[in-house]
């Protein structure tokens, strides 16, 4: 039985990371290291800063990550990729080019007997308003209409300034934010309300936050939230039998 692996927040690309050519290539090395032993590999999402498919254009880089991936499902491995809050304008690019399979909502799926509920995150349990107002713009069909409309030159500048200011406000450029607390994270509070109606989920597992979280909520339900490639460079692994938060070490990586 193969490993199933979950990843998220890479966030390649960003202008607020100055390590940012290392990073891939050190993202692209672990993946390299578990293709063998992989039979399914989940990116819940933000894998890019910024990612705009325009009809004829795709954004410039990502050339190791993309290949592979591509390599992957070249090899019968599943490479599922959640769109989050940095990469909605995912259309059919890396399907088709790449052999992923695209998710625009949240999963609950079956693996290995146990269900899984898997999302990026964002929009889950927040009551920011002003993110609400911006995230129902972004998903909306007609601005994002009018903003392939933009010469990829200008567009593609708008949106990799826009997500650096993010990454900066929010501290993400480097050391990974705080816990708030059980009583305040939006996703631990999300994940409790939604299994009073959904007990048969195993497993709730999540990007977007930047934390490292390990908890169990009921004797049934677990939630994580898996970090990211930025300065933490964590994952977990499923064997069927176990699931474990990992974070990964160059060359010393044996799940």
């Amino acid at each position: 039985m193969k490993n199933i692996y979950f990843l998220s927040d890479a966030h390649l690309g960003s202008w607020a990371i100055e390590h940012r050519r290392m990073q891939e290539r050190r993202l692209v090395r672990f993946l390299d290291s578990i293709k063998e032993k992989a039979a399914a590999v989940y990116l819940l999402g933000d894998m890019f800063d910024f990612w705009y498919e325009y009809k004829y254009v795709v954004p410039k880089g990502f050339t190791r990550f993309l290949g592979k991936i591509s390599e992957l499902t070249d090899m019968g491995v599943e490479v599922h990729y959640f769109t989050g809050n940095h990469d909605i304008w995912a259309y059919d690019y890396l399907a088709e080019e790449c052999g992923v399979i695209l998710h625009k909502q949240p999963q609950t799926i079956e693996l290995y007997g146990k269900i899984f509920y898997l999302a990026h995150g964002d929009g889950l349990g927040d009551p920011n308003k002003s993110f609400k107002v911006i995230r129902s713009i972004f998903h909306n069909k007609t601005c994002q209409w009018l903003f392939s409309g933009l010469h990829p030159r200008w567009g593609m500048w708008f949106g990799l300034t826009w997500a650096k200011h993010s990454r900066l406000k929010h501290g993400m450029g480097g050391d990974p934010p705080d816990y708030m607390g059980d009583d305040k994270e939006h996703l631990i509070l999300y994940t409790k309300k939604y299994i009073q109606y959904h007990s048969n989920v195993d497993y709730f597992i999540y990007g977007h936050r930047h934390i490292e979280v390990d908890k169990q909520l009921t004797k049934k339900a677990r939630v994580i939230i898996l970090g990211d490639w930025i300065s933490q460079f964590s994952y977990v692994v499923y064997d069927g039998e176990h699931l474990l938060m990992q974070e990964y070490i160059e060359g010393e990586s044996k799940l």
